[in-house]
């Protein structure tokens, strides 16, 4: 059993790795097999709002969706060997890399949702600072590594939120015993 907080561990610093020697580092380069990353994903989700419409293609169509899809489906492999000996922990990377499929499609399909529930990734493709913020399901590893930024020009939620009491009046309450 202790191969499943193992396997959630492992999974986010994987995230935070490739995201960024792999997808951001080696994905610069144009020649790159991973360069979809960057120059396809990163280029339509700024200019549409954090919405990449690869994300409605077929997954017949050779795209960065697909390449994201074999990529994960490669590593899932690469684990198999380990799951006779360590299947919790194997079980765990697969359901996690599942996860990371589907949470990163919802967030470029649905970007009130990714602002909601995964703001660091928002962040990462929003913000200022596109070399930030690595992990997409979890912010984890990015508290970790001291990457995470958050961007402060992010439109606030439909609900305002409330309005705070002057310092005096805190001061008061607190000393009064009412809060």
């Amino acid at each position: 059993m202790i191969g499943i907080p193992l396997g959630w561990v492992y999974s986010n610093f994987g995230e935070w790795v490739l995201h960024r020697s792999v997808l951001h580092g080696l994905g610069k380069n144009r020649k790159s097999f991973w360069s979809f990353h960057w120059h396809e994903h990163h280029q339509k989700s700024r200019r549409n709002d954090m919405v990449d419409d690869q994300y409605m293609r077929s997954l017949w169509t050779w795209s960065a969706q697909t390449k994201e899809l074999l990529g994960l489906a490669v590593l899932a492999l690469a684990h198999a060997p380990l799951l006779p000996v360590a299947p919790f922990f194997v079980g765990t990377v697969w359901a996690c890399a599942a996860n990371y499929y589907f949470v990163h499609r919802r967030a470029h399909l649905d970007p009130q949702w990714a602002r909601e529930h995964l703001p660091w990734h928002y962040d990462h493709h929003m913000g200022r600072d596109q070399n930030a913020n690595w992990c997409v399901t979890h912010p984890f590893f990015d508290l970790v590594m001291g990457t995470r930024r958050e961007f402060l020009h992010v439109q606030p939620t439909a609900r305002p939120e409330p309005v705070a009491a002057p310092v005096a009046a805190r001061k008061h309450a607190t000393a009064s015993g009412h809060r």
